[in-house]
């Protein structure tokens, strides 16, 4: 739902209503139904709307308590609306709407900053309190939805939004490219710092509030944590308690006056979600040419009739999706070359046909411990009896062998947890992105800079619970949930994941980790709860993620000429060694190796600086248009 651009106003004199409407325009996308603006001498405000809850103009935002003192802009959904809502009447609060947005402007005044508290779903939102002269900011538990904010300006302005892009039109704002993001994200394959891509302009963390008092930030801090508290438990208890909370949460992410829709691939994550919601239609996407090694359409089709639903389907070209990339990247902010963000980008245009909300499975695997990285070896566990010194000594020596799978198992058995995971994704090498890079650019955090901080959260937790909390606090925010609020709103599509409410997690803390992960299989007590709702096949089948197939595309000449002119052109050379660059390019073309991950991450980055940095006034003329008309501009 929607979309906000604001600001704490600066020394220089601006028309601020026209500036506003330029940063509104760029979000358009996120909100087409209406607009709403608010200005004066201290702050100025801009929403776009995508009505799903109360359609009526009354729900429009900017909202105003009836003193006109407290002012709301707010992106997402409160699910315990109704809750709160009640409670405040019962206070003496009067309601105009029948919208969740209501609930916020009064729960402000009544609890202040302990609002959040109460919060049980998916937001991003700004209250100006004009009595008390502050911003009230705040981001949800788990980053649903995106928040960003600057104060790298000429004159003091503070900016903050749903997306950077929106702040580019505001003359105050100083768009500079960030040097220190390029290696980390190499490696991570997404922007995994605070700070972005952009100089200056930091991501609020999941869970998080800021506070801006007479025109300063004075405040930034956590309000909740995703700690696991393993109890003890029978794993019959975990099951009636996941079957439970689980069905209670999709109950609650189905409210809406608007039309439902869910995503559903062959995985258990969406199919349990569909099961419980029981949709009219469901949606899936595959790729063309390639139906037998990267589809699971097939099983979404076949489990939508199983449950009596109609699937909805389309299969996406190589040639489609290089075409949409430069599209893809724009609505991303950051450069994001997670293969799955392109059939995301088709998947929310098929939805969008017949659905204005969707339910899909995100959170599943990080809540409830569905990676193969968290499955332990049986090999290991036994390996790993040895002394650690011992373990060490023997990994020394390995390491002057050539690289095979037994001198990496002898390495990796002497490593911590800490060491040897840096989180679901891991693309280039850290020794070869340094290598790669031009010294300027080899400045920016290390991966265990980055991911240390978070571990010593956990110090005395176990190794999956230590792999499980860096994924919901890094993985989680930084990848599987931007593309899929960036991906779905591309197409003004609300994206909901029943997996990640508060009462979920709360539940899934108490979850023995053998109950989670164990030798016979990852999110073990899920699937035995899935059961309940799902054939047996679709329950138990293994993780496959949202297969793409680059490694083939890029063994095609059209599209490795496409990105070999990427890599020779000027501006690569800014920042890469881009005869390295052709040299793993050529390698993969001819089947030596594959170097596709290391390819199409670079290549995603060249996509996306080309738009901000090379051909932004281009992008930038975009503002005002729909997805359909920007899609045209992919000329890269």
């Amino acid at each position: 739902m929607c979309g906000f651009i604001g600001y704490v106003n600066g020394t220089n004199p601006l028309n601020h209503k026209e500036i506003i409407e330029n940063m509104m325009n760029t979000i358009i996308h996120r909100g087409p139904d209406s607009g709403g603006i608010h200005a004066d001498d201290q702050v100025t405000l801009g929403f776009r709307r995508l009505s799903i809850i109360d359609l009526t103009e009354g729900a429009n935002q900017p909202l105003y308590n009836e003193a006109g003192d407290i002012v709301l802009i707010f992106n997402g959904e409160i699910y315990n609306f109704m809750t709160l809502r009640a409670e405040l009447v019962d206070k003496g609060y009067q309601f105009k709407t029948h919208s969740d947005s209501e609930v916020l402007l009064h729960g402000y005044a009544e609890y202040g900053f302990e609002l959040v508290h109460k919060l049980r779903g998916m937001f991003a939102f700004c209250i100006w309190d004009k009595k008390n002269d502050l911003q009230f900011i705040a981001r949800d538990g788990f980053g649903i939805k995106p928040l960003y904010y600057t104060e790298n300006t000429t004159d003091g302005t503070i900016i903050f939004g749903s997306e950077i892009k929106s702040f580019l039109p505001h003359p105050s704002f100083k768009k500079e490219f960030n040097n220190d993001a390029l290696r980390p994200y190499l490696t991570f394959q997404y922007s995994a710092m605070d700070e972005t891509f952009f100089k200056g302009v930091y991501k609020l963390p999941p869970g998080h509030f800021m506070v801006i008092k007479n025109r300063k930030i004075t405040k930034i801090e956590k309000y909740w944590d995703k700690k696991f508290s393993a109890s003890k438990g029978s794993l019959e208890e975990t099951i009636a308690n996941i079957r439970e909370t689980v069905a209670a949460s999709v109950k609650a992410h189905q409210i809406s006056d608007v039309k439902v829709g869910s995503f559903l691939s062959g995985g258990i994550d969406s199919s349990y979600i569909a099961a419980l919601l029981k949709p009219d239609k469901s949606f899936s996407v595959g790729f063309s040419d390639y139906e037998a090694m990267f589809n699971e359409t097939n099983l979404a089709k076949d489990l939508s009739d199983i449950l009596g639903i109609q699937n909805e389907r389309k299969y996406v070209s190589a040639e489609e999706c290089f075409k949409a990339l430069p599209t893809i990247q724009w609505h991303m902010d950051e450069p994001q070359s997670n293969p799955s963000s392109v059939p995301l980008y088709f998947l929310s245009e098929l939805a969008r046909k017949d659905v204005t909300v969707v339910l899909s499975g995100e959170g599943a695997d990080e809540i409830f411990g569905g990676y193969e990285w968290y499955k332990p070896s049986a090999k290991m566990q036994k390996y790993e009896k040895l002394p650690l010194g011992v373990r060490k000594t023997i990994a020394g020596l390995a390491g002057a062998l050539p690289k095979n799978a037994y001198t990496n198992f002898l390495k990796k058995g002497a490593q911590t947890v800490e060491e040897r995971f840096i989180g679901e994704a891991v693309v280039w090498d850290e020794k070869d992105a340094f290598n790669v890079l031009k010294p300027a650019y080899r400045k920016g955090p290390s991966v265990h800079d980055i991911t240390k901080r978070i571990y010593a959260e956990v110090p005395g937790d176990d190794d999956v619970t230590k792999m499980q909390y860096l994924d919901l606090n890094l993985w989680l925010p930084g990848d599987i949930l931007l593309k899929a609020d960036k991906m779905s709103m591309a197409h003004s599509i609300e994206l909901r994941v029943p997996f990640l409410d508060k009462e979920v997690m709360e539940m899934a803390k108490k979850i023995p980790t053998e109950h989670r992960v164990n030798e016979a299989d990852t999110k073990y007590a899920l699937r035995q709860a899935a059961l309940e709702e799902l054939p047996e096949e679709w329950a138990k089948r293994k993780k496959l993620g949202f297969p793409v197939p680059i490694r083939h595309w890029l063994r095609e000449e059209r599209y490795y000429n496409l990105v070999k002119e990427a890599f020779t052109a000027e501006y690569a050379k800014e920042f890469f060694d881009t005869e390295q660059l052709v040299t793993y390019l050529d390698a993969h073309y001819k089947g030596e190796h594959n170097y596709a991950r290391y390819i199409w991450t670079v290549y995603v980055f060249l996509v996306w600086y080309n738009c901000f940095f090379i051909e932004d006034t281009k992008w930038t003329k975009l503002k005002g248009t729909r997805h359909n008309e920007m899609a045209s501009h992919s000329d890269l």
